[in-house]
C-alpha cells in the first residue's frame, strides 16, 4: 500500500513540475496603428496609440504553445476634410481591454501566431476642430454609448525570441464585430501592433 502511495504521489509531483516548467510568465507593452475598415471606412486614416499588459506562454511542446494575453489598448482613426471655406479633422479614440488567446508556432528563435481575440470597450471620446468662416473651432465628446462594447476579432503575426527573454513581435489584428451599435455602419477595427515583451524567469 504505501508503495503504491508513494507512486502515485511520485507521478502527481512529476506531472506538477513539468506544468510548471511548461507555463512562462512576461510583459510586453508596444505601438498601435490604428484604423478601420469595411465598406463605409473610406478617406480614413491611421491613429498612433499603444499597448501594454502581460502574457501567459503555456507549452505544450518544445515548437508549440498557447499564448493568453491582458492587454490595454488604445485604438481610433481619423478624418479631415478641407473645402473653400471649410475644413477641420475628427479624431476618434478608443480605449479597450485586450484578451488575445494565440496559438504560437516557434522554429529556432523565431515564432508565428494566430487566433481569436476577445475586446471589451472602455471608453470612446471624438475630438473635432477645425476652421469654418475664418473661425476656429474645437469640440471634445463622450461616445462611448454610440460603440458596441465586445468585439471579436482575430490576431496574427510574427517576431523573433532571444535567449536572455526579450522578445519582438509584428502583429495583426482585425475586428470582426461592427463597431457602431445599431449596425448601420459596416466598419470593422483593424491595427497593427510593434510590440517588446519579456518572459520572466
Amino acid at each position: 500500500m504505501k508503495k503504491v502511495v508513494f507512486l502515485i504521489a511520485a507521478l502527481f509531483t512529476t506531472y506538477f513540475a513539468q506544468a510548471q516548467d511548461g507555463i512562462k510568465l512576461g510583459l510586453k507593452a508596444g505601438v498601435n496603428v490604428s484604423s478601420v475598415v469595411g465598406k463605409d471606412t473610406e478617406n480614413l486614416g491611421n491613429l498612433l496609440g499603444l499597448h501594454a499588459g502581460g502574457f501567459l506562454d503555456y507549452g505544450l511542446t518544445d515548437q508549440f504553445s498557447i499564448r493568453p494575453e491582458l492587454l490595454y489598448s488604445l485604438k481610433g482613426f481619423y478624418a479631415e476634410a478641407e473645402e473653400e471655406d471649410f475644413e477641420y479633422k475628427s479624431y476618434l479614440t478608443s480605449h479597450y481591454i485586450d484578451l488575445p488567446v494565440l496559438g504560437r508556432f516557434k522554429a529556432g528563435n523565431f515564432f508565428i501566431e494566430a487566433g481569436p481575440t476577445f475586446s471589451f470597450l472602455l471608453s470612446a471620446k471624438s475630438r473635432d476642430e477645425g476652421e469654418i468662416m475664418g473661425e476656429e473651432y474645437e469640440e471634445t465628446e463622450t461616445v462611448t454609448d454610440e460603440f458596441n462594447k465586445f468585439d471579436l476579432g482575430i490576431a496574427a503575426g510574427v517576431g523573433y525570441q532571444f535567449q536572455s527573454g526579450l522578445g519582438l513581435g509584428l502583429r495583426y489584428n482585425r475586428g470582426l464585430s461592427k463597431l457602431d451599435k445599431s449596425g448601420e455602419a459596416k466598419a470593422f477595427n483593424s491595427s497593427f501592433q510593434l510590440g517588446v515583451s519579456y518572459t520572466l524567469r
